[in-house]
């Protein structure tokens, strides 16, 4: 058996250790040597030129890249038509505030019961700034954006497996991880262990810098004291007039921050795609979906459920029902069409395509999720733990509780996103019902804010994307055997028709994704439209 200790270290493995010890921006810096890194692919807006007089395209869809093929073709000249199954756009784009209704599959009902101005973002909630193609429609359709707090060193990390089942501050376990690495590899540099690969000019420099970015001692120690208590925090904080002196606290071992496992936490927002600064919708992100909504009017045929698409050497006819009253069949054709509609769904819709884009279509499965959110009296989260905007961590199948980025120091009420549970979390959660899934998030939460989760919790909606019957899944979940072997032939021009969404993008799950993916994919269409 080969020695573990030789075992070769992957590329995404060395990274997430760079970023760990070192940070985003050394993280970022090894991406890109390795070619992991890059913004997003947005050309800009596609310079389509005009259209040939007549021409008219098919988009099926309206969720975001359905709605960006259809304002550029729109504009280009082409006669456009898009079929959308609900009754809003948007999509996965999508806010649900007080008053508004959903009922998911299985039958189960919601009325969302919040306060006004409050909602849960059940897809996207956050938009990187370096997505230059959605925030390109953001600020062409005037939507306001906010900043999104990703990382709050206040907030809390939590594993029932670890410190008794009792969070800790992101910035103490933070602290304590950096501050024990830095003095294991100030300890090998001091020993000249090193002398092989370092000068020992470089040798001081990098004692300096362990020093300063774990927050040693003058030993080079991590350890009680003025330097930790700066990056942990003090036990009591600092004072003013007689009886101040600080009261530093007490790091924790670092056997005891290894086998927490919390500082899986810490390195969640060393990923490019969550490096700050981060943006989202003043009033939600359904704002973008209800923008594009408005700008393309009557375009938009709502309610229209496909459920067959056909093409021939003339065109393009995509067979639809009234997804509210059913009633007799209706047609709508083009000389081209522009599908959007997710794979998970598209697969179960006759559609005549090559066969290697129909595999393509088949092969791709969709990820669950569950995203709640939760309304509580109070904002307890900042009065009682000073938390404003970011994100608390846990074990639990919830996986996460989010804080309104919005509204700080008011005296109303709140609504916390009470979980975005994917993998198992997200499958035990989308098989019970939805206010089953909100008496197990109060449980979950009293775990990290005791004594204030039940008391206070007031109303709650939940989405268990499996059961969205418009998507069946969060997002397309692509292995790299799975993209090496279908991605192209998904993305490919068939005929007379294209297939455009985050699916059919190398940014999955993002807003972004859906942007690039639809301008890709109208700039080949308008091309062969151009020729024939």
């Amino acid at each position: 058996m080969a020695d573990p200790s030789n075992r070769a270290v992957s590329r995404r493995s060395l990274l997430t250790m760079i970023g760990t010890v070192a940070g985003a921006t050394a993280m970022y810096n090894a991406m890109t040597e390795m070619g992991f890194a890059q913004e997003s692919g947005y050309p800009g807006p596609p310079k389509l030129g005009q259209a040939k007089p007549g021409a008219s395209v098919l988009v099926l869809g309206a969720g975001l890249a359905g709605m960006v093929a259809a304002i550029e073709l729109r504009d280009a000249g082409y006669k456009v038509q898009v079929l959308e199954y609900q009754n809003r756009a948007g999509g996965r784009n999508w806010s649900i505030q007080g008053g508004d209704s959903y009922t998911e599959l299985g039958g189960a009902p919601q009325h969302c019961q919040f306060e006004a101005g409050h909602y849960l973002n059940p897809g996207p909630w956050r938009i990187p700034y370096h997505h230059y193609g959605i925030l390109h429609y953001v600020n062409r359709l005037g939507v306001r954006l906010e900043p999104f707090i990703q990382v709050n060193y206040n907030a809390w990390v939590h594993s029932t497996l670890a410190f008794g089942g009792k969070p800790k501050r992101y910035r103490e376990i933070q602290a304590d991880f950096h501050g024990h690495v830095a003095e294991l590899l100030a300890k090998t540099t001091r020993q000249s262990a090193l002398d092989d690969a370092v000068t020992r000019e470089d040798q001081q420099i990098l004692l300096q810098a362990l020093r300063a970015w774990g927050a040693l001692d003058a030993d080079y120690k991590y350890v009680k004291g003025r330097a930790s208590s700066n990056r942990r925090g003090p036990l009591v904080d600092d004072g003013g007039g007689i009886n101040s002196l600080p009261t530093y606290s007490e790091p924790d071992s670092m056997s005891a921050v290894l086998n927490s496992y919390l500082w899986r936490a810490i390195t969640w927002s060393h990923d490019f795609e969550y490096q700050t600064p981060l943006f989202q919708p003043v009033g939600g992100m359904g704002q973008i979906g209800k923008a594009f909504g408005a700008e393309l009017g009557n375009i938009i045929q709502y309610n229209a459920k496909v459920i067959d698409i056909h093409q021939d050497e003339r065109g393009v006819t995509a067979t639809y029902v009234d997804a509210v009253k059913g009633g007799a069949p209706r047609k709508a054709s083009a000389d081209w069409c522009v599908c959007t509609i997710p794979a998970s769904v598209l697969s179960q819709i006759p559609m005549n395509v090559d066969a290697k884009m129909k595999a393509a279509i088949n092969q791709l499965p969709y990820g669950a999720s569950v995203k709640s959110g939760l309304q509580f009296k109070r904002r307890f989260w900042e009065q009682d733990d000073g938390i404003y905007g970011g994100i608390s961590f846990t074990n639990q199948p919830n996986a996460l509780i989010g804080y309104p980025n919005f509204n700080f120091f008011s005296k109303g009420k709140g609504v916390l996103q009470g979980s975005q549970a994917s993998g198992p979390g997200g499958l035990l959660l989308s098989a019970k019902s939805p206010d089953e899934r909100i008496q197990d998030l109060l449980e979950w939460g009293e775990q990290i804010h005791p004594g204030k989760y039940k008391s206070n919790f007031e109303n709650g909606v939940s989405v268990a994307w499996h059961r969205v019957p418009w998507t069946l899944g969060c997002s397309g979940t692509w292995t790299d055997a799975a993209r090496e072997q279908h991605y192209d032939n998904l993305c490919a021009l068939d005929g007379r028709i294209v297939l455009a969404g985050e699916h059919a993008s190398r940014l999955p799950t993002w807003q972004e994704g859906s942007v690039v993916s639809a301008t890709d994919a109208i700039l080949r269409l308008h091309a062969k439209a151009m020729q024939v």
